[in-house]
């Protein structure tokens, strides 16, 4: 497994930041947790060559500015980073949201709570099975992508 890339969140709630971080922490996974407030925000750590592109993009729907569905088309429909996983962790458990989440191919969907204790466990539920999941290596991605085109 390879540590040194880092998670991104988007979340314009400091509080989730910090809980998420905390999980993190308490884990002990050793992938910093970079945090962008909003798409544009994340988009621009995103686009810059100085940056490490994360293993897993941690990303709410409800936020100022740029929200989480045009964050999510905008990186899905680009060639480079389309294959960043993606997971949803919102407060939004509207339907049509996660419908069309998932047709962007999210790899998942987590309803946030506002019980602190609960959202922990959520986090760290997604946390593990992240630190835990293997992703192509970086050169691999290309490849990896025009065979499923190929195959679709």
């Amino acid at each position: 497994m390879q540590y040194a890339k880092p998670v991104l969140l988007v979340d314009d709630d400091n509080v989730n930041a910090t809980a998420v971080r905390r999980v993190f922490s308490d884990l002990r996974i050793p992938k910093p947790v970079v945090h962008s407030h909003d798409g544009e925000e994340a988009l621009m750590y995103l686009r810059d060559g100085n940056n490490k592109k994360p293993d897993l993009i941690l990303l709410d729907l409800n936020m100022p500015g740029m929200n989480g569905i045009e964050f999510l088309r905008i990186i899905k429909g680009d060639s480079v980073l389309r294959s960043i996983p993606v997971v949803m962790l919102t407060t939004s458990d509207d339907e049509r949201d996660i419908a069309e989440c998932f047709g962007l191919n999210v790899a998942g969907y987590f309803v946030k709570t506002f019980d602190l204790d609960l959202l922990d466990e959520m986090v760290r539920t997604v946390a593990m099975y992240w630190s835990c999941n293997e992703l192509p290596k970086e050169q691999d991605k290309c490849k990896w992508y025009k065979m499923l085109a190929s195959v679709g």
